[in-house]
């Protein structure tokens, strides 16, 4: 052999034992980050809790904030997600800062039901992160809900599973990275759908609430009308008996209080806000015309006008007639006929 060829495999044999340890390097690196990839566990954030259910950015907004924005995600069919962006939160923290709300607890009385089927369709697709915070709204805006006892107990029982069935799969960093991310596809596809669902279920309540209040209002016109034609009748027929009378009492024998006709109340309870107008912040005027009888009640009562939004018109007049019926007034010489204005403001 000749010289430069020994030359030449002096050289090649530490280059080929160098490419080898390289070798080996690189496949211990691809194995331990295959290890590490099975091994690693992505962090999960706490469980929402009622305390901290609302997010920081919807507690931080001011009353009338936040009921303009309740209302808008109301009617955009966000009732409980997305999360930090729903009517349900915003409900939430409007009652914080005013407890004696009223039309904040009627919506989420209206809004309770619809989270307990949200959280029971997070259970079923296995999205317990999902399941969590709806049931910690539901907590929050009643700590004494039946289903939460339910919720918890099947939250704990399934996520115990699905942990026994992922120990078993060892599913690695990507493909629980993707499983993550169809869940959440799949979830946002879900809310959008029974949201939708739900808010045109409630929409088809009102309607038929308001139907059934505008034939009660109806059936309550035909009575007043009935009521005022018979008091008519009968002031007729007291002014005839008077003018009949030939020997009227001396002016000495009628006790003073008898022949007042100035209207004296003894009681004047105001009337009830129409809930679904309170949540949606419409206010009225509704003139009333009543008749007070003999003895201080109420003998007939009419709307004579009435302003606001027209959806919302009947339940106003409706609540007015109401109120002004339980009236009580001190007793007058005869029936004395008067109008009020009845305002409902927020």
């Amino acid at each position: 052999m000749s010289a430069s060829n020994k030359s030449r495999q002096g050289w090649m044999v530490p280059a080929a034992l160098t490419l080898a340890v390289a070798c080996a390097l690189a496949g211990c690196k691809k194995d331990d980050a295959a290890a590490n990839g099975q091994a690693a566990a992505p962090a999960t954030a706490p469980a929402p809790t009622p305390e901290s259910v609302v997010s920081a950015s919807v507690s931080a907004m001011g009353v009338q904030q936040l009921r303009d924005a309740a209302s808008k995600a109301y009617n955009e069919n966000r009732l409980y997600a997305p999360a930090g962006n729903n009517a349900m939160e915003y409900y939430l923290a409007l009652r914080d800062k005013q407890p004696g709300d009223a039309s904040a607890s009627s919506a989420l009385n209206d809004l309770l039901p619809m989270a307990v089927i949200a959280a029971e369709q997070g259970l079923a697709r296995e999205d317990f992160d999902e399941a969590k915070r709806l049931v910690a709204l539901i907590g929050k805006a009643d700590a004494n809900h039946p289903a939460l006892g339910r919720l918890k107990a099947s939250i704990a029982s399934s996520e115990t599973n699905a942990k026994q069935r992922a120990d078993a799969q060892k599913l690695t960093v990507e493909e629980e990275a993707k499983r993550k991310a169809d869940l959440a596809k799949q979830r946002e596809e879900d809310q959008k759908k029974l949201q939708e669902q739900q808010r045109q279920q409630q929409s088809t309540a009102d309607q038929q609430r308001q139907q059934q209040a505008a034939a009660e209002a109806d059936a309550e016109r035909q009575r007043q009308q009935q009521a005022a034609a018979a008091e008519a009748e009968r002031q007729r027929q007291q002014q005839a008996a008077q003018q009949a009378s030939a020997a009227p009492k001396p002016a000495a024998d009628v006790p003073r209080a008898s022949v007042s006709n100035e209207l004296r109340p003894i009681s004047q309870p105001g009337p009830k806000f129409p809930p679904a107008a309170q949540r949606a912040g419409a206010t009225s005027n509704v003139q009333v015309e009543f008749t007070v009888g003999t003895d201080g009640s109420i003998a007939s009562a009419r709307v004579v006008s009435s302003t606001g939004p027209r959806q919302f018109q009947r339940d106003f007049e409706r609540e007015a007639l109401a109120a002004v019926k339980r009236w009580r007034f001190q007793p007058v010489g005869q029936a004395t006929t008067s109008r009020r204005t009845i305002a409902f403001e927020q």
